[in-house]
């Protein structure tokens, strides 16, 4: 009989809805589970979630060809062939990444059979590296607003608390990487797209320096802002995504700048003890004043001391003038229209219409959303206009603001709550957003889980509250650090209770 202080330990299960790829893998390698199984797991958690119990409203389509891919990986598995380093892993993108085998929709009536010539750059990427596409999520219709709520896809919710948006416009994956739907999620930043869902849902969303990611294949909004980037549970996975999305790709020009900016892997650079003599600058200038801001302080405050007890130096401070440097910054509405276009002429023959103005014509978008676009319409010299050259130089202005605190105080990276108030019940617009420190200069940001507010009926253990980390031009490295020692240091994130 084997002694209990010999006997071999059980290996530990996977829990689905909180496994990482560490945790896939090592189940896949040990022949706990098949590939097979693991996208089964994930497909029947869709099917759980989202369309039945609390009816999430995440997923815009799921890939009718996922069980064959992990069939085929797992025959390739048996050959002994070297697996690649995301083998395996269930992936959800926003419903604007391209992809050959399925519609690519906007989430958008009028895009909904809309299926591109190929796939988008990273996509292109994440197929060679391993990755299962399982689904497609909702967003706001055309990425245009914070809330998640199109005309295809309806109104997404927030799994900690039903009545709250789940952020936006990423929300769709945002909602669905924290239900656990599948290990990691795509989404695009024009303004805060990425960042505001990953606040809103406990988990890790990164906006990279312009010129590090491509954004071929992405449905456009904005040249100058558009960004794209991952979504995760954990800052490891948002490093292994990142090792796979950056590149040059000369379809985006702009990313000839990220040559020999990259580290040869973000994930090998990630230290629990990152944290210990790093210098933080906490950004006053956005901290709320008012009752309704009580609850992001409050975490706030409690990851400053977290970050204090590991090392850190958190200083207060303030950029003189902040306010009316982030005031009317965005060039959406000025280049919406004419990038739009060029999507639609690239979609060939086969594009359900041809312009934005034929798009405008079919009159099938969310009501919600027909001001804004009528605005846009209206909008057909926008690069042309003087105002264009004058945010262009305020836009810059801003961007030395930020350069010179930084300088000035030796820092690292600025640290702030993503959204200074709580994410908002269902048919509010978002307020108190920060994102344009970052979609205003090009600078990279990390938001990730920094706690939750109190209970309450509708929100079992709290709503999310996400803190922001903003660096330099490619110091993405540096902000995966930070927040993963962070992360390993209080393991503030928790899985959503859901019913």
């Amino acid at each position: 009989m084997v002694s209990s202080t010999h006997a071999q330990a059980r290996p530990t299960p996977l829990v689905w809805a909180d496994a990482t790829v560490a945790d896939i893998h090592r189940a896949l390698a040990a022949g706990e589970v098949t590939c097979r199984q693991v996208v089964q797991a994930y497909l029947a958690r869709i099917e759980a979630y989202d369309r039945r119990g609390p009816s999430l409203r995440a997923i815009i389509a799921v890939n009718p060809r996922a069980l064959d891919e992990a069939d085929r990986l797992d025959r390739e598995a048996a050959r002994g062939a070297t697996q690649a380093p995301l083998h395996c892993i269930p992936l959800i993108l926003k419903d604007n990444f391209d992809t050959a085998d399925m519609p690519t929709t906007g989430a958008s009536l009028t895009l909904a059979r809309s299926v591109p010539p190929d796939d988008a750059f990273v996509v292109k990427r994440f197929r060679a590296a391993g990755a299962i596409v399982v689904a497609k999520a909702n967003l706001t219709e055309l990425a245009l607003t914070g809330v998640t709520v199109s005309s295809l896809g309806g109104q997404t919710l927030n799994p900690y608390d039903l009545t709250r948006t789940p952020g936006g416009s990423s929300g769709g994956t945002g909602a669905a990487i924290a239900a656990g739907f599948a290990v990691l999620g795509t989404g695009s930043d024009t303004g805060q797209s990425i960042r505001s869902p990953a606040s809103a849902n406990s988990i890790v969303g990164l906006r990279p320096t312009r010129g590090l990611v491509s954004r071929d294949g992405i449905m456009p909004f904005s040249v100058t802002q558009d960004e794209i980037g991952p979504m995760t549970r954990t800052v490891e996975d948002a490093a292994r995504m990142l090792d796979v999305m950056v590149g040059y790709d000369s379809a985006d020009p702009i990313t000839a700048f990220g040559i020999g900016r990259t580290p040869a892997s973000y994930r090998a650079t990630l230290d629990r003890g990152a944290l210990k003599g790093a210098r933080l600058g906490l950004l006053t200038d956005v901290l709320g004043r008012e009752a309704v801001h009580a609850p992001v302080n409050r975490v706030v405050e409690e990851a400053v001391a977290a970050m204090t007890a590991q090392g850190a130096t958190v200083m207060r401070v303030s950029i003189p003038g902040l306010t009316d440097l982030t005031r009317g910054l965005s060039l959406m509405a000025l280049e919406f229209q004419p990038s739009f276009n060029r999507y639609l002429a690239s979609l060939g023959p086969a594009a359900p219409v041809k312009t934005f103005a034929e798009f405008m014509a079919r009159g099938e978008m969310h009501p919600t959303l027909r001001p804004v676009l009528e605005e846009y319409l209206q909008v057909t010299d926008g690069p042309e206009r003087p105002e264009y050259d004058r945010q262009l130089r305020r836009r810059a202005a801003l961007r030395q603001a930020i350069m010179t605190v930084l300088a000035d105080h030796q820092l690292d990276a600025l640290l702030y709550p993503h959204q200074s108030r709580l994410v908002v019940p269902i048919g509010e617009d978002q307020a108190d957003r920060n994102g344009v420190l970052s979609n205003s200069t090009g600078l990279p940001a990390l938001t990730f889980p920094g706690g939750f507010s109190a209970p309450t009926a509708t929100a079992f253990i709290g709503v999310p509250v996400g803190l922001e980390l903003l660096g330099p031009d490619w110091s993405e490295a540096t902000l995966l650090r930070l927040a993963y020692a962070y992360e390993q240091a209080t393991r503030t994130r928790k899985p959503p209770r859901l019913p």
